[in-house]
């Protein structure tokens, strides 16, 4: 576990400098949020994540660890467009919020006795019904849904940090200290990490205000 929060950590370190470096460098906002670029911006995380999900088994550990790391400097390229929409201290307040969230929500998950495992199905298909209601309010453009949407995806995102938590916990347990073990805290920090990031956005799109 402590490997998991290690690589999230660096992961998120990451993500947070290479997307203030892009916002401080006008030349670079210009070429990828003033051109067709910030599509690509905006959808190589998901490629990554793809990538991950059909390729983990087949790469070294070394080579997953490198893979995440890219992917999280590629987030914080996406993720730049931020800090041209809302305020210095919207953006603190928001991660501020979401890590005292992750931790005590991490933290229940590693410690309850409580069997976690019932909730995953309830929690993807509620992913799910965000994920596809938010493509939905796209073209609608709703507010009142937009504010909505983000406060059943804190609900989400908040379950299944104590859900991926107590799921690590017991995969760890399961596989002891062998080479997929370090393969797993990995996968791990993705999971846990792409938890905290939508969180983040999510309480940024509620509580933040902008320029």
């Amino acid at each position: 576990m402590l490997g998991i929060y290690r690589n999230m950590g660096i992961g998120l370190a990451l993500t947070g400098l290479v997307a203030m470096g892009v916002a401080m460098t006008p030349a670079l906002v210009a070429l990828i949020f003033g051109t067709p670029l910030k599509w690509v911006a905006m959808l190589a995380p998901l490629a990554f994540v793809f990538f991950f999900t059909f390729r983990i088994e087949r790469m070294t550990t070394a080579g997953a660890r490198t893979a995440f790391f890219a992917f999280a400097a590629v987030m914080g390229v996406s993720m730049a467009s931020i800090f041209l929409v809302f305020t210095g201290t919207s953006i603190a307040m928001a991660f501020f919020t979401a890590a005292a969230m992750f931790a005590g929500l991490s933290l229940l998950g590693y410690t309850t006795n409580r069997d976690l495992t019932g909730m995953g199905t309830f929690l993807f298909v509620g992913l799910i019904a965000v994920i596809g209601a938010s493509l939905v309010n796209l073209f609608i453009g709703s507010s009142m849904l937009q504010m909505l949407l983000s406060i059943v995806g804190v609900i989400v995102f908040a379950g299944l940090t104590a859900w991926d938590t107590q799921r690590l916990k017991s995969e760890y347990i399961a596989y002891g200290r062998s080479e997929a073990a370090d393969k797993l805290a990995i996968m791990g920090a993705l999971s846990l990490y792409l938890n905290f990031i939508n969180m983040f956005q999510l309480l940024l799109n509620l509580m933040g205000e902008k320029e």
